[in-house]
């Protein structure tokens, strides 16, 4: 990686060249990476310092110009982009297929993220996991074909990891608060053994349905238009924490 001097000294020839109003927003970014902000690295197993302190980075410099969570094209993009910075191959997948969203150093990643209103600290949700297609969708027995479905779905990656947003002012100043949970794929196998039911008095046409595996998660078969697989009530004791991050958002004046 190229050192701190070399670093600063291309950033200066670049500003040099950018008109007034580019160099305010510029301006607004520096001012925004000064402020206060923390992570917490809570395994090394995956990630290191130059990762958890540069996508530090990349979430200040989101909310130094928006006030809503991290999206999933800006998590892929950002994972990417700060690995590249720390020395890793990663790359992002191929875009409109199912399957990995990035690739880092040959292990296939699929990322998702969580930000609704009723998010909970100790579980986790995933409103769309995958789509569910065009397939029979009648019976208990469809729905086991489609739980079968997800299980090969996930032959297509070997991780997965769920980026997840809380605002609220944690500390001063620090409104917006991410932790990135890696979920076992070994921990969704055990659908395999779940149990399965339909809502039969639903007015939905295809009727939703659950695979329950007891204290640990459920899958819930969206029937409607969308015919899409939740993943819910999935517990976080169950998986891994990675890190955690708290910046400020965009209305904090504390370096300005």
């Amino acid at each position: 990686m190229p050192d701190t001097r070399a670093v600063l000294d291309h950033i200066v020839a670049q500003l040099s060249k950018l008109p007034e109003p580019k160099l305010r927003l510029v301006r607004t970014v520096v001012a925004k990476l000064g402020q206060s902000s923390k992570h917490e690295l809570l395994r090394t197993d995956l990630f290191d310092q130059c990762f958890a302190t540069g996508f530090e980075g990349v979430l200040q410099i989101h909310h130094a110009l928006s006030e809503a969570p991290f999206t999933k094209d800006k998590f892929e993009w950002g994972v990417v982009q700060v690995l590249r910075g720390c020395g890793r191959k990663a790359s992002r997948g191929p875009r409109g297929l199912a399957g990995h969203d990035v690739e880092i150093e040959g292990e296939r990643w699929s990322l998702k993220t969580q930000a609704d209103k009723g998010i909970r600290m100790d579980r986790l949700h995933i409103s769309k996991f995958m789509e569910l297609g065009k397939g029979p969708w009648k019976n208990e027995a469809d729905l086991a074909g489609l739980r079968d479905q997800m299980l090969a779905h996930m032959k297509g990656y070997d991780r997965i990891l769920s980026l997840r947003h809380f605002e609220q002012p944690f500390e001063a100043g620090l409104n917006h608060f991410y932790e990135l949970v890696e979920i076992p794929k070994s921990l969704l196998a055990e659908a395999k053994k779940g149990t399965i039911t339909m809502n039969h008095g639903s007015k939905q046409t295809p009727k939703p349905g659950y695979c329950t595996v007891d204290g640990k998660f459920q899958l819930y078969f969206d029937g409607g238009t969308e015919r899409k697989l939740q993943i819910k009530s999935l517990m976080k004791s169950n998986c891994l924490v990675h890190a955690t991050w708290t910046v400020a958002d965009l209305t904090n004046k504390d370096a300005s």
